[in-house]
């Protein structure tokens, strides 16, 4: 009668399939959604082993920082925050990112890659996304991307570089935002760019956001005002870059309350130029739960890539829009905190700030309950 109900309930809602796969505990849709149970106040993986709640009692989210976001908390027993390095799935993902990474340059169909991965394209779909944090099409793009910015960077003209990298015509990137700025003004140092930024006092200094009309591409902790002004035109030493003038008054206000612990979730658009493999260790820090830690290792493991964890934590000290992405969030497999961009007093405040807050929402959501 439960499955009928649960069936039932999802009928022309849109939800039919995440209520057939939490009835049947589809382990090839985890990471695709998650649901949370509102009489334990806990979320967990479709997969989840533990008895299956009461159709009327389960709400669905797209991710696990929306469930965090209204509260819930996540499940100790599937843990549902944690990618499984022997979920179905990971051995053909990783033949995929090998082969895309291979072809950046070609069309690839997703049938192709089903081929490759030996499973069925949309399975191949969720599997992907799940494990790797983006769409095959994405990881292609951003390898793309990647091969454009370091020909780029290699005195390349910019047709040459263009064609090179698999785009077929100057348009194809001016079309995509997977290559950040556009080629020729990543060559000239950010020429013909806008770039507004303001900055504003924290409890943990001074703090800089830059927006370009597409996203953030810089978020900065700093000692004075001037300093990370000068930082940033450093990095964009062509392009317009205008003081106290944010080009999305909205995009700083989300900012400045996440660092206050008021908004735990923050999701913005990022304007910046990027390797396949920083964009797959930043999209690892974004899955981080607020007040949470992870070892530089365990992001490794995460990818596929148990021997990168020095390369991981490149791709942390790189980062270009701290707090959005929260680089702050990764520490050392003994527990220590490792290094920080902007000072490891910052970092050790940073996290007891998310802890704090993230303590108090769970106490508010039992109180609320009762």
């Amino acid at each position: 009668m439960m499955q009928h109900e649960v069936t039932e309930m999802g009928q022309g809602t849109g939800l039919d399939a995440r209520w057939k796969a939490l009835a049947a505990r589809d382990a090839a849709a985890d990471g695709t959604f998650v649901f949370a149970v509102t009489s334990t106040g806990v979320y967990c993986r479709p997969s989840c082993p533990s008895r299956r709640p009461r159709a009327d009692r389960v709400r669905f989210f797209d991710t696990a920082a929306a469930a965090r976001a209204e509260g819930f908390r996540p499940c100790k027993r599937c843990r549902p925050d944690q990618v499984d390095l022997g979920a179905p799935g990971m051995d053909a993902v990783r033949r995929v990112t090998a082969y895309l990474a291979a072809n950046a340059d070609r069309s690839i169909t997703l049938a192709r890659l089903g081929r490759v991965a030996a499973m069925s394209p949309s399975h191949l779909q969720r599997r992907f996304k799940a494990l790797v944090g983006v769409s095959p099409r994405q990881y292609q793009a951003a390898c793309r991307a990647g091969t454009l910015r370091r020909a780029l960077r290699g005195g390349s003209d910019v047709t040459t570089a263009i064609v090179a990298a698999g785009y077929g015509s100057p348009s194809r990137v001016y079309e995509t935002r997977a290559a950040g700025m556009r080629p020729s003004a990543y060559r000239r140092g950010g020429a013909g760019m806008r770039i507004a930024f303001s900055t504003v006092a924290c409890e943990h200094g001074r703090l800089l956001v830059a927006t370009t009309e597409h996203g953030v591409c810089a978020v900065r902790l700093g000692d004075s005002d001037a300093a990370l002004e000068r930082e940033l035109r450093d990095e964009y030493p062509a392009a317009e870059i205008r003081p106290d003038q944010p080009a999305r008054t909205d995009w700083l206000d989300a900012i400045v309350q996440h660092v206050r612990g008021a908004s735990p979730s923050i999701d913005l658009a990022i304007d910046v130029q990027a390797t396949a493999f920083q964009w797959q260790v930043w999209r690892a820090l974004q899955r981080i739960p607020y007040g949470e830690t992870r070892a530089y290792g365990e992001i490794a493991r995460s990818l596929g890539h148990p021997r990168a964890a020095r390369a991981v934590a490149r791709a942390c000290a790189t980062n270009p829009v701290g707090l959005v992405i929260p680089c702050h969030r990764v520490v050392q497999g003994n527990g220590e905190l490792g290094g920080y961009r902007w000072g490891v007093e910052r970092k050790k405040a940073l996290l007891a700030r998310e802890r704090e807050a993230s303590t108090a929402s769970r106490e508010k959501s039992t109180r609320s309950r009762r």
